[in-house]
């Protein structure tokens, strides 16, 4: 999983579905790191998928079901940011994560108590699918940049947690309603968009994320921005949908989308956008459709779809309509990056598909995944003010990278 951390006023009446072009300031933002796990690369698919469950699962139906006992899968890509704790502050490099929203440190970095460390006494716990922390609830002075403090943040200390690897803990930017029941003795706690809002730091509680594609094991090439866009990080104008109804994509950064390859809608349904996710999912009826359009096999080696040479060069565009917006994914954008193939356990000269089957049928309320491979070709914006996601497209939509 890759790990990041990125930090205008709109109308309200604006926030279904309506192309609209943010750009406004000023821009308060922080760069963050794309770390791939090369050791851990091999079997990322089983990781990826042990989350998807977890994020239907827990709220099914609108309420906080009982925690899964899944194998856990240590984090292999990941956007990290490097966050300051405490004064003087250490810095923690925290995973960036749009599915969860409580912000914690000390998987690898352990908490280093200052002046402004301040300990509730209160047990905390999130699991994640993918992995899992367990600690004390501190409030504490955190530093996303210079312009960016928040002087009592809620944050996890961890006691013990399991799946990061190579990484000090998460920084939490979905809705604060995923807080629900991870904090003895409280019904949620505000986030860091929350408390960076509120305290006025930000006139909007939002924030975008930058992804670009790249090779390399570790790049620092994402942004966060909070509270508003950087223009220079996307072309065109931003389309904005409304968060979802349909649960339990409703619970997160949720939204509808048409999914439609060579002119064929192959989904039409609720799912979500997730930075802590490294693939595109798709629900098995819907892949199976993408997998017989495409003329992929299924690769055992590495769980991905495979496809010849002849068969890239033919791939059409895999179409998301979001907001009466279509967002292409070229052919291009649709492979993994060959570069890699030998560390998910593939042959440099195959084509492996980056389009995955999420292991469930349409209709669970959940039916996708948008996550980084998603991302990294289009500029997104969590909007808590306007209960809405933007997407745009940018200067790598179509670039040529895998």
């Amino acid at each position: 999983m890759v790990s990041s951390v990125f930090v205008a006023a709109l109308l309200a009446s604006a926030a279904v579905a309506s192309p609209l072009s943010e750009r406004d300031g000023p821009v308060r933002s922080t760069a963050f790191t794309k770390k791939i796990n090369l050791g851990n690369l091999k079997g990322f698919v089983a990781r990826d998928r042990a989350r998807a469950v977890h994020l239907a699962t827990r709220h099914k139906q609108g309420t906080v079901q009982a925690r899964q006992s899944i194998n856990v899968t240590n984090e292999a890509v990941s956007y990290l940011a490097a966050i300051g704790v405490g004064s003087p502050a250490t810095t923690y490099n925290l995973i960036i994560d749009t599915g969860s929203s409580n912000t914690w440190v000390g998987a690898e970095t352990k908490y280093v108590k200052t002046s402004t460390s301040t300990s509730t006494g209160k047990r905390v716990s999130v699991s994640y699918g993918s992995g899992s922390f367990s600690g004390t609830e501190y409030t504490d002075r955190v530093t996303i940049s210079s312009s960016l403090v928040i002087p009592s943040q809620s944050i996890g200390v961890a006691s013990s947690a399991t799946g990061f690897d190579g990484t000090d803990g998460i920084l939490g930017i979905g809705p604060v309603a995923l807080t629900a029941g991870t904090v003895s003795g409280v019904s949620t706690v505000p986030t860091v968009t929350d408390n960076l809002y509120s305290q006025g730091t930000i006139s909007r509680s939002q924030v975008s994320v930058s992804f670009q594609p790249t090779t390399q094991q570790e790049v620092t090439n994402g942004e966060l921005t909070f509270g508003t866009t950087d223009a220079s990080k996307y072309t065109g104008s931003i389309t904005y949908t409304s968060v979802t109804t349909t649960s339990p994509a409703s619970a997160y950064w949720g939204i509808n989308q048409q999914v439609t390859y060579n002119s064929a809608s192959i989904l039409n349904s609720a799912g979500i956008v997730d930075t802590g996710t490294t693939l595109i999912y798709l629900a098995t009826d819907a892949f199976k459709k993408y997998k017989s359009a495409t003329g992929a096999t299924a690769d055992s080696a590495t769980g991905l779809l495979k496809v010849t040479s002849a068969q890239y060069s033919a791939l059409k565009p895999l179409n998301f309509v979001i907001g009466g917006t279509t967002f292409a994914l070229s052919a291009n954008a649709q492979i993994w990056p060959r570069s890699l193939n030998t560390y998910i356990g593939g042959t440099s000269s195959s084509i492996y598909l980056i389009v995955a089957d999420l292991g469930s049928n349409s209709g669970e309320g959940l039916d996708f995944i948008n996550g980084q491979t998603f991302l990294e070709r289009f500029y997104s914006v969590y909007d808590t003010t306007g209960k809405r996601v933007g997407l745009a497209n940018t200067p790598y939509t179509n670039a040529t990278t895998n």
